[in-house]
């Protein structure tokens, strides 16, 4: 016979479903769900579990637990399947310039033209060959950075330099402090190695380093994950203080960083990296994608040389080496200055697109970056997030909640915009509307 919190479960499912209940319902708290359903407290917790593994409810800290918006599409974030050609794509930034196509047809050219052109049917060095390494190191270098060419490693863009990180360096059930909003991307990585986040609160201007030392007071971590400059949803950019007490925290703890700098090439002069201040425990990821185009997946890891072979034994073993047609494209790139040349347009571009969001959004909480590409837009407190989602989707228009961001036990009410994939007077229609969605979503 079906348990009874089974059929319990199976009401409120139904109920959900069709509608009966709506998206933003708030439901009985579980002590009055447990007393009007004759069951014990535990028994109406497991029922909460239940559903929200379902995806058909959310719980939040002092809030309580509220209905889904379950007509969203499917896969937000990182899962996020491509959107239909009539939907305005303000979910993933894949910013593109005007004549990158033609770029492209002609570096292919050349690339036929010279060289050993069967070099590339046959496998290469894992990181990548010797004289590309270089290129590359060379590009990355900087009046406080200069990777060295043999600590460098060439890979299949960012994501993949965050995998080989975590596949190489460690191990099943590690504790990662990651701050409380962070990029979906290494969530999603984290679980497939059935690594434990643990989140690191956030201020206005970065994570909570204080919080972080409590943190590792109390658990065992093993990482650090980090965007110090433009971070994923939040558009920060810490400063040198900043950065070298990470740095500090990390050696007092024996800890590994990750610095991912997927958006740092935005920042004219940014402050040094992480990797610069401990460079003997810091792995810094970086790619081409956002910068030059996000078809393109050749990244690059800096990494102390102890930990190289770990890595390298990494690449060997999901991709064995990136293709070493892209990764030549990419250096002819660099060395004829197409690259420099896309980073200031797109520098550029991403400033014009933020004049066009401070405009649209005016008085509205914004939380951006004058050079970023994505902005973080609260909403008020009875407000909920997955309701704007649905209603501009509803409208053609694809944005995210908190939800994939968010490694902490409260999921903020929030849209995260990404301003880089549509034409610029397309993206000010498209603010116009994400602003009455949340005007009306608010005013209820």
């Amino acid at each position: 016979m079906k348990a009874r919190y089974k059929a319990i479960v199976d009401r409120y499912a139904q109920q959900i479903r069709s509608a009966t209940l709506t998206a933003g319902t708030r439901l009985p708290t579980h002590r009055t769900l447990a007393a009007r359903e004759h069951i014990s407290l535990a028994t109406a917790t497991r029922v909460y579990a239940e559903l929200e593994k379902m995806g058909l409810v959310s719980g939040e800290t002092g809030r309580g637990t509220f209905v889904r918006e379950i007509l969203l599409p499917s896969g937000l974030g990182i899962d996020q399947q491509a959107v239909a050609t009539d939907v305005l794509d303000l979910n993933f930034n894949y910013p593109a310039l005007p004549g990158q196509g033609e770029l492209l047809r002609e570096a292919l050219r050349q690339i036929a033209g010279v060289g050993d052109i069967e070099s590339h049917l046959r496998y290469q060095p894992h990181a990548g060959r010797q004289t590309e390494r270089e290129i590359v190191a060379a590009h990355l270098s900087g009046p406080h950075f200069q990777p060295s060419a043999d600590n460098l490693l060439i890979v299949n863009g960012a994501q993949h330099g965050l995998t080989i990180a975590l596949m190489g360096l460690l191990r099943p059930g590690d504790v990662v402090a990651v701050d409380a909003l962070t990029y979906p991307g290494f969530k999603a990585l984290a679980a497939l190695y059935h690594l434990e986040l643990v989140a690191i609160p956030a201020t206005p201007t970065g994570p909570d380093l204080d919080a972080l030392r409590q943190i590792c007071q109390r658990r065992h971590v093993r990482v650090i994950y980090t965007m110090p400059t433009l971070h994923n949803p939040l558009g920060w950019v810490l400063d040198r203080n900043q950065r070298q007490a990470l740095a500090n925290i990390a050696r007092q703890y024996d800890l590994l960083i990750v610095e991912d700098t997927a958006y740092s090439w935005l920042i004219r002069r940014p402050p040094p990296p992480i990797a610069s201040l401990a460079p003997e425990r810091t792995v810094y990821v970086t790619g081409f994608s956002k910068n030059v185009a996000t078809g393109l997946r050749v990244g690059a890891v800096v990494c102390p040389p102890a930990l190289r072979p770990a890595l390298e034994r990494a690449i060997r073993a999901t991709t064995w080496n990136t293709p070493s047609v892209m990764i030549a494209m990419v250096c002819h790139w660099i060395q004829d200055g197409t690259v420099a040349r896309f980073e200031t347009l797109k520098r550029r571009d991403a400033r014009q697109r933020q004049r066009v969001l401070n405009a649209v959004m005016e008085d509205l909480p914004c939380i951006t970056h004058p050079n970023s590409y994505f902005a973080w837009l609260p909403l008020a407190e009875e407000a909920r997030a997955d309701r704007v989602v649905k209603a501009l989707m509803d409208n053609n228009i694809s944005v995210s909640t908190a939800e994939p961001f968010s490694t902490s036990g409260t999921v903020p009410q929030a849209i995260r915009v990404a301003l880089g994939s549509v034409p610029v007077e397309t993206l000010r229609h498209a603010l116009q509307q994400v602003r009455a969605a949340i005007e009306l979503e608010q005013s209820r």
